[in-house]
């Protein structure tokens, strides 16, 4: 099973959102969302949204919001 992990992380690598989805359209529009979300100043300050792939729920950190 693939799992999309979609995450927001602050300059001190301090991971401040978090959402898991089994749908990669899902995950897209989140990736997109986290992306925009961010203000120039933010990503100039060293945050980033990220997108990754895991294969199990157990690699999805405890803290995501974790959709079917």
């Amino acid at each position: 099973m693939t799992i999309w992990v979609n995450e927001q992380i602050d300059p001190s690598g301090i991971l401040y959102s978090c959402i898991a989805s089994c749908s990669e359209d899902h995950a897209k529009d989140c990736h997109e969302s986290f992306e925009s979300n961010l203000t120039e100043t933010q990503k100039q300050a060293g945050w980033v949204a990220t997108m990754r792939t895991v294969n199990s729920w157990d690699e999805v950190p405890a803290s995501a919001l974790k959709l079917n």
